[in-house]
């Protein structure tokens, strides 16, 4: 498996060199983040500068080109304006799950009040219904159901932080201080992390019930 730390001081040398003082923000999301990473999992960073331009894009491109493990590389990429000009509701699961490596997203924390984390449960809940009833329908992808699943947690994450105002970021904490509905939820996306063969009709049905019941 990767050693993050040591692939993080290359990258962060590659950037210094790419947009040296232009960098505000550098951190980590994802299995890496949460120390879950197995072999194939990505290397999920988050880059934000003073201000992103096409130009910039395409030499941030290059540059991860030059990197070790660049079929890995993912994340995103953005200019500062943008982050505190983005719809609130989407920064709640940004800020939480990224691991900061260079700077601080501290700055976000006054967009992020009672009605963002509320607006982010209920779009989340009204893509997963959407994405339940169409995979249901049509792809009927065991694959697609648990990114679902994976999504559903997230919502989970801001239903738990809105009612007890701590954000749980392992599943294995977060099934224990969930609401009976959420909990069902979040034990069987472990379930489908563990490898356990599941009834897709019946992981679907549970997951639609639960979109639903929240919309």
């Amino acid at each position: 498996m990767i050693d993050i730390s040591s692939w993080l001081d290359k990258f962060l040398v590659a950037l210094d060199k790419a947009f040296g003082e232009r960098i505000w923000f550098v951190g980590l999301q994802g299995s890496y983040a949460r120390n879950e990473a197995t072999n194939s999992s990505d290397i999920d960073v988050v880059v934000i500068l003073d201000e992103l331009t096409s130009c910039d894009i395409e030499k941030y491109g290059n540059m991860l080109n030059g990197l070790d493990n660049r079929e890995l590389i993912c994340g995103f990429i953005s200019g500062k304006s943008e982050i505190f000009g983005w719809e609130p509701s989407d920064l709640f699961q940004f800020y939480y799950d990224t691991k900061a490596i260079k700077g601080s997203l501290d700055a976000l924390l006054p967009l992020l009040d009672e009605d963002a984390i509320k607006r982010a449960i209920k779009t989340g809940a009204c893509n997963i219904y959407h994405g339940c009833v169409h995979n249901m329908l049509h792809e009927k992808s065991e694959e697609i159901l648990k990114g679902l699943y994976k999504s559903a947690s997230f919502t989970v994450q801001a239903r738990v932080f809105l009612q007890a105002g701590k954000y749980v970021r392992y599943l294995k904490e977060l099934v224990l201080v969930s609401s009976h509905e959420d909990k069902e939820i979040i034990e069987m996306l472990m379930q489908i992390k563990n490898g356990a063969t599941v009834d897709f009709n019946i992981a679907s049905d549970l997951l639609f019930n639960w979109a639903r019941a929240l919309i």
